[in-house]
């Protein structure tokens, strides 16, 4: 297992040199950018006692970093949990310099911390998500990962399984699986394809399968047949053995702040809020729309009027496509785009139903014959959707939201699916920076009503910038 655990020694050495040399970067530089090297500063006592401090300070920061476990291999790789961890830790430090430079009268100089916190902070997490690129590419040739042992009834470790198996990048590799209570006859082997260790209940039966397979962590899901104390005892043995003990409830597409933990009698209760998007939310998620969108409109109007003279220059026919789609809670539009295809495409489509390489009811061609010279290029890098922003100002749609639906997608909606009309569809969403076409319609489903269920201001705004990036990697357009 040292071989395995290597990863965890090399990543946390490098980090520390990371830090290190951007905390000094960023002190050094807002030393020299406040005082400068005059040398009449140099010689003064002011000089003796900044360098003094900038050297504390580098020190202090450091350990800071390691104080707020920033480093801690657990939340390396993925998830926002590493950058709140430094930029806290970071903004505790500076706050302790204010108390400490008000309750001593020492007068900090405040161009000094002005521009050390900002770009040490910057260049912090700018180094973390750096490192985490390097750390992705690992995990997704399967290196840099934490082997885990999964708990449960065979259903549950089975989608735990396949769940883990999608992020590659969270750095956990299911290597067994352990059914307790489960028959032994039934299979040796799980549909995810993990071997089953055994089905006893007894923690013995449980260690001796952790030490056969050599996890790093244990991940217990629902369904586990465990009493509470047997439960207990394992996580005492596997606090011993410097093994990681990972519950994973039965919640589903449930993201952390919607999650809350309270503890009563010793047992650690989770509760989940309700999902929400009124009043004063959606108020401001309307602004946010207008507000976007119209500024969007005014910095795209050239692009805009180029891309109509090339789609008329191109085929002949209109500008513009209008197609109705279903909008929130089932109330119909039309949605606009950019005419990517020639005048009949709509006509053609049952001609071309049998050869759909689309998931469910959605229907995709990757060579699609009916689209234009033009519209290829146009949904390369979704410039055929910039007339969406008028719908966006006048309401029907979302900057942020599910995939508008076509009316015969949702008359054929299962009774889950119909949660995705509970918010307005969006320009860009979730399936949008997943992949786009590449995506099955269960992914594409699954997503959507992930976003419906946790959706925040804070969230949008990420969906925003990751679809510039997905817009210039054209990946899954066409």
């Amino acid at each position: 297992m040292g071989k395995v655990s290597d990863w965890r020694a090399r990543t946390s050495r490098e980090l520390r040199i990371v830090d290190a040399f951007v905390i000094v970067w960023a002190v050094a530089g807002a030393y020299v950018i406040r005082f400068g090297l005059e040398p009449d500063f140099v010689a003064s006592d002011q000089a003796s006692t900044y360098v003094w401090l900038s050297a504390t300070l580098c020190i202090a920061w450091w350990f800071m970093l390691g104080a707020w476990n920033t480093r801690q291999s657990r939340i390396l790789g993925h998830g926002p949990d590493e950058y709140k961890r430094v930029a806290a830790a970071s903004l505790w430090l500076f706050g302790l310099v204010a108390i400490f430079s008000y309750v001593f009268r020492f007068d900090t100089a405040r161009g000094y911390v002005g521009i050390a916190l900002p770009a040490g902070l910057l260049g912090l997490l700018a180094g973390r998500w750096l490192l985490r690129q390097h750390l992705g590419v690992n995990r997704q040739l399967g290196q840099s990962m934490s082997r885990l042992l999964l708990i449960g009834s065979p259903s549950a470790v089975d989608h735990l399984a396949s769940s883990l198996d999608r992020v590659k990048h969270a750095g956990y590799h299911s290597v067994a699986a352990y059914t307790p209570g489960s028959y032994p006859e039934t299979s040796q082997e799980l549909e995810c394809g993990l071997p089953v260790l055994g089905h006893e209940s007894d923690m013995h039966s449980i260690l001796a399968a952790i030490q056969r397979c050599e996890a790093e962590a244990v991940a217990v899901s629902a369904g586990v047949q465990l009493h509470p104390q047997t439960l207990r005892h394992l996580g005492w043995e596997l606090a011993a053995r410097n093994i990681g003990l990972i519950m994973a409830p039965a919640l589903t597409d449930i993201a952390g702040p919607r999650i809350h933990t309270q503890q009563i009698s010793g047992l650690p209760l989770i509760h989940v809020t309700t999902p929400s998007l009124e009043g004063g939310q959606r108020v401001a998620k309307r602004l946010f729309d207008v507000g976007v969108s119209g500024i969007l409109i005014l910095m795209a109007s050239p692009v805009m009027l180029a891309v109509a003279v090339w789609v008329k220059l191109d085929n002949a026919g209109p500008v513009l496509f209008k197609q109705q789609r279903v909008g929130i809670e089932g109330r119909p539009f039309q949605m606009l785009k950019f005419r990517s295809m020639v005048v009949d495409a709509e006509k053609r489509l049952a001609e071309l139903a049998g050869q759909s390489e689309g998931s469910g009811l959605l229907f995709k061609m990757k060579q699609d014959p009916r689209v234009t010279r033009a519209g290829r290029v146009l949904r390369k890098f979704s410039l055929d959707e910039l007339p969406q922003l008028f719908n966006i100002l006048t309401g029907s749609m979302s900057l942020v939201g599910p995939r508008p639906p076509l009316p015969h997608e949702v008359e054929a909606y299962e009774n889950d699916v119909r949660r995705r009309l509970l918010v307005k569809p969006g320009l860009t969403g979730l399936w949008q920076v997943s992949g786009r076409s590449n995506l099955s319609w269960q992914d594409s489903v699954r997503l959507d009503l992930y976003y419906v269920e946790n959706w925040s201001l804070a969230g949008d705004f990420i969906i925003l910038l990751r679809t510039v990036r997905a817009v210039f990697q054209s990946t899954g357009a066409y």
